[in-house]
């Protein structure tokens, strides 16, 4: 018996799309397709049986569709909803994955159907690669899940969004407006990022940095094997939130510059302490 009584879209079968559809595809809903605009995915994801049947045209399933679920970059996320606004059904439910929320949900609110509703989306859970062939249906098991809900969101529709998340494996749903997501993924993700292409970038020096890496320079620059068409956008589209969060890493790196200037052992100590002991809470 299906756990899901809908026909379910993924729009971008890539890798958070991908993994959307092998992990729902086993809750056997009424029907799983997928949109891409590369016929060689929709080919493969076939094959892997993870979709009932892809789709170039996106009018054919969204007629047809309960629950959309869009996992590609925002700008294009806006986009596809806008231009294929006359082709969902009446009621359906579209949410996204995207990493950034306010100006993406505002300009879908500029011209959605009233019988319409779109819940903002955004799974803590990814891959340094990219593409279907990195896809795996574990990736959201006992990660965290952001919902953005507004006033114009159903509760019923919120429950629905909530019900798949949680069968898909996420263990914590944290429900939040979309404003104040943009401010803390700011720092929670789109800095540290930054921090990473910095660090690796500052070693383009004439180093042979390569024999002299150790866990903490890999561990430090891990996020900075990134998609960047898709991180320069999230980033410039929460550019006001970045930018404040650059201002607060740059105060607290000076504090580290002027101990060690000043030699001032005790400083230094509590700064590493301070750090140790935050870093202890999120383990």
């Amino acid at each position: 018996m299906s756990k899901l009584d809908f026909n379910i879209t993924i729009v971008g079968l890539g890798l958070i799309g991908g993994s959307f559809a092998m992990a729902l595809k086993e809750l056997n809903p009424k029907n799983i397709w997928g949109i891409d605009i590369d016929v060689d995915v929709i080919k493969t994801a076939e094959e892997m049986k993870i979709i009932d049947k892809g789709y170039i045209n996106p009018e054919i399933p969204l007629k047809k569709s309960d629950i959309i679920i869009t996992c590609i970059y925002p700008e294009l996320t806006v986009k596809f909803v806008k231009d294929n606004m006359d082709s969902f059904k009446s009621g359906a439910i579209i949410t996204d994955t995207a990493g950034i929320k306010e100006k993406l949900i505002k300009e879908i609110y500029k011209d959605i159907r009233d019988d319409l509703d779109f819940i903002g989306g955004h799974p803590m859970a990814g891959r340094e690669s990219q593409g279907l062939e990195y896809a795996d249906k574990n990736i959201f098991n006992n990660a965290n899940y952001l919902i953005t809900p507004i006033n114009e969101n159903k509760k019923d529709n919120i429950e629905k969004i909530e019900k798949i998340i949680r069968l898909i494996g996420c263990t914590n749903i944290i429900k939040l407006e979309p404003k104040r997501h943009d401010e803390i993924i700011a720092y929670t993700s789109q800095l540290p990022h930054i921090i990473a292409s910095a660090l690796i970038n500052c070693a383009n020096r004439g180093l042979d940095t390569k024999r002299f890496v150790s866990g903490s320079y890999k561990g430090a620059t891990r996020v900075a094997i990134i998609n960047s068409d898709l991180w320069q956008e999230l980033i410039m589209d929460n550019s006001v939130n970045i930018l404040k969060q650059i201002e607060i890493f740059e105060n607290s790196i000076a504090n580290f510059k002027k101990a060690i200037i000043s030699n001032d052992k005790e400083k230094l100590n509590f700064l590493f302490t301070k750090g140790s002991q935050k870093r202890k809470e999120i383990s």
